[in-house]
């Protein structure tokens, strides 16, 4: 091969690098390449390993970055860039110094730490919006990916799509974003909880659902932030501040911690959720429901195997296409919820009920929100986002057509309408009269099937509540029973109430 054809080939290899090498270095590389190598390459494989080499680590778009790679290779634009921090090395006299740097490209968002001299450099020469061609190390950082900078050069003919000024919405977070703002609509809050940490120390952590136009997101307040959640009001809206993005269970959440803040805003917000319809839900399905409460069963108590004590309520609610029990779990069970109310459950796993029937159980991964005037959330018609019902349609979707249709007089038509003819057990509706204290039917039709129920009775009076491990049932009967009795009640079923013929 001619000497010119050589030069060609590797000024060819050269051209299709992103490197920041010179050609000059690249074919010095290349003669040592061919040393070492002992006469085994010319010159044209030895460019070939080299650019091979240069190109290793090499990723398409952030979301590709996962932590435990050796290095990466990337484009990314800086969103923003923090102060320089000391901090003190074991073992040495000088301080260390570090800068967080926020950088994104169209798929997410990864946080630059640039160490030492690095640190000055980054904030006396970048500003928001340039594009960096960065090397680097990347791991789980405290406030998620983190990618330790080994070279980071601006690239000024590489273009990213990120608006810098526009704030984030619930459906464009992704994981390992990190200062985050994002303004919606407080659902729900939990009470704070304590936990012990490796080192001794105790912490502390509570949550809230926070919903905009496009969406809904879990948000986790850590130690002096957590007191937060206590003092929000359902309905409030909110702006969450310098908050990052982390994953559990599959679903991403938004935390705060030290350096971030829950601010009250003065501006309307709109939550309009998704839901699936009833009448189409399967089993194991994870889904969100709305709709009216029918009936709404006493919370009862009872001892788990750990010693500990566990209260479940069961509600009955209806849309449009049928109606389902509803079991809360825990706290969720001293919700004030109340027949005609009308509420969104989120997340709620679907299993098998009484009789087949199935039922939907809001354990602690779901959120149940009472939709009334203070929250300002609409509901938009059930299934019109598909299985999942997680984002908001068009201006709303079908917001009017929801949960509207079983409000006020239409409420009592439409549950009238939708209730068959003949009962068909505890899961099944009815059209008799709704008891607004315990939910129990006030007659038994002529048509009910009779069933019988074994269980534990774990509440006494009129109606008791059995047990059997998997369900309840709430029972009529004149025969006086204790708790922790196991009894057999054979009648007929109306509505959720088993109305007991023999209690054996």
């Amino acid at each position: 091969m001619s000497q010119n054809r050589i030069m060609g080939a590797i000024e060819d290899v050269y051209e299709d690098l992103e490197t920041d090498v010179s050609e000059e270095e690249f074919r010095e590389a290349v003669e040592e390449k061919v040393e070492q190598m002992g006469g085994l390459a010319d010159e044209e494989t030895a460019a070939m390993l080299l650019a091979h080499e240069l190109n290793e680590g090499e990723v398409e778009t952030v979301a590709d970055i996962e932590p435990g790679m050796d290095e990466v290779k990337f484009l990314a634009k800086v969103v923003s860039i923090g102060e320089v921090r000391t901090f003190e090395r074991d073992g040495e006299d000088e301080d260390g110094r570090v800068v967080n740097v926020d950088a994104a490209d169209e798929t997410g968002t990864v946080r630059l730490a640039f160490w030492d001299q690095q640190a000055e450099g980054a904030v006396e020469n970048l500003e928001p919006g340039q594009v960096l061609r960065v090397a680097g190390r990347p791991k789980d950082g405290f406030s998620g990916l983190e990618v330790s900078v080994d070279k980071a050069e601006p690239d000024d003919d590489a273009e990213i799509d990120v608006d810098l000024s526009a704030g984030s919405t619930v459906d464009a977070l992704t994981m390992g974003q990190s200062d985050v703002n994002v303004r919606g609509l407080v659902l729900e809050t939990e009470s704070v909880r304590t936990f012990d940490r490796d080192d001794g120390s105790e912490g502390r952590v509570a949550n809230f659902l926070l919903g905009d136009e496009t969406g809904r997101v879990r948000v986790t307040l850590w130690d002096e932030r957590a007191d937060r959640a206590t003092e929000l009001d359902t309905g409030t809206p909110v702006e969450v501040v310098d908050g990052y993005v982390r994953e559990r269970d599959g679903d991403l959440e938004l935390h705060v911690g030290e350096g971030g803040a829950v601010d009250e805003i003065d501006e309307d917000v709109d939550f309009v959720p998704e839901t699936d319809p009833i009448a189409e839900v399967e089993m194991d399905d994870v889904v969100d429901l709305a709709g009216v409460v029918r009936s709404a069963d006493p919370k009862r108590t009872f001892d788990r195997d750990d010693g500990s004590e566990g209260q479940v309520r069961n509600v009955r609610i209806q849309d449009d296409t049928g109606d389902i029990r509803v079991a809360l779990w825990g706290e969720k069970a001293d919700k004030d919820i109340a027949p005609g109310d009308e509420v969104f459950v989120a997340d709620a796993e679907i299993q098998d009920g009484w009789q087949d029937d199935l039922e939907a159980s809001a354990g602690w991964r779901a959120t149940v929100v009472v939709l009334d005037e203070n929250t300002g959330a609409g509901t938009a018609a059930p299934g019109a986002g598909g299985s999942g019902g997680r984002d908001a349609g068009d201006d709303g979707g079908g917001a009017d057509a929801g949960l509207g249709a079983f409000t006020g007089d239409g409420a009592d038509d439409a549950s009238e309408s939708a209730a068959p003819d003949e009962a068909s057990g505890p899961g099944s509706a009815s059209g008799s009269t709704v008891s607004g204290e315990s939910g129990a039917s006030s007659g038994v039709s002529a048509t009910a099937e009779v069933v019988e129920f074994t269980g534990t009775v774990v509440q006494t009076g009129d109606p008791a509540i059995l047990d059997d491990g998997e369900e309840t049932m709430q029972v009529s009967t004149d025969e006086t029973l204790m708790l922790g009795q196991e009894v057999t009640a054979r009648g007929p079923v109306e509505g959720d109430t088993l109305d007991a013929e023999d209690v054996f």
